[in-house]
C-alpha cells in the first residue's frame, strides 16, 4: 500500500494577505502609539467612568508592552462605585484585547516559537470559550497571548468578545473591590 500524499496547503488569497498585514501594522501602530503617550493617560481619570472606559480600553491595547491600566482600576474603586468601575474597565479592556485578536489573525509568526503561547493556544483550542473566560478572569501579563491564539485559530471575533467580557467582569470587580475596601481601611 502507497502512503497518502501530504495534504497541499491552499495558499491565501491575496486579499487575505493584505488584511492580514494591515492588521498587523494597525497593531503594531496601536502599540506604539500607546507606549508614547502612557504617562497622559491618567488624565482620562478625570472623566469619571467613561475615562476609566477609556484608560483601560488604551492599556489593553498594547500587545505584550504593559501599560497599567489596572492600577487605576484599583484607585477607582475607592472613589466610585465598585461596579460601575468595573462594568467600565471591563468593556474598556474587552474591545482593548482586539488588538491581541489582530495580532492573531494577521498571523502569529511574533511569537510563534514561544512556549508560553504554545501553552495558551492548546488551552484554547481544547476548551474554546471557557478558556477564554478564565484567562480573562484572573490577573496575568499573558491574556494578549489569548487574544492572539484566538484570532489564529479563526475563533469569531463576537464569541472572542462574549466569553473575554465575562472574565474581565470578574477580574475587575475584584480589582475595584480591592481598591474601594483598602481605600476604607485606610481611612477607618
Amino acid at each position: 500500500m502507497e502512503p497518502s500524499p501530504p495534504p497541499i496547503k491552499k495558499k491565501p488569497k491575496p486579499i487575505t494577505t493584505i488584511l492580514r498585514i494591515l492588521a498587523l501594522l494597525a497593531v503594531i501602530a496601536i502599540t506604539v502609539g500607546i507606549y508614547l503617550i502612557r504617562d497622559q493617560v491618567q488624565r482620562f481619570a478625570a472623566f469619571g467612568y467613561p475615562g476609566i472606559f477609556l484608560i483601560v480600553l488604551i492599556s489593553y491595547a498594547t500587545i505584550l508592552m504593559p501599560v497599567p491600566g489596572v492600577a487605576i482600576v484599583f484607585t477607582m474603586g475607592g472613589v466610585f462605585h465598585p461596579v460601575g468601575v468595573a462594568l467600565a474597565a471591563a468593556a474598556g479592556g474587552t474591545i482593548g484585547e482586539l488588538s491581541g485578536y489582530l495580532a492573531g489573525f494577521s498571523g502569529r509568526a511574533i511569537i510563534e516559537n514561544w512556549k508560553m503561547y504554545d501553552k495558551v493556544t492548546a488551552w484554547v483550542r481544547k476548551y474554546g470559550g471557557p478558556a477564554i473566560l478564565a484567562l480573562a478572569a484572573i490577573p496575568n501579563p499573558f491574556f494578549d497571548l489569548v487574544g492572539v491564539a484566538a484570532g489564529a485559530l479563526k475563533i469569531p471575533v463576537a464569541k472572542f468578545l462574549l466569553w473575554c467580557f465575562p472574565g474581565q467582569v470578574i477580574k475587575m470587580l475584584i480589582v475595584a473591590y480591592s481598591g474601594s475596601f483598602s481605600l476604607d481601611w485606610l481611612i477607618g
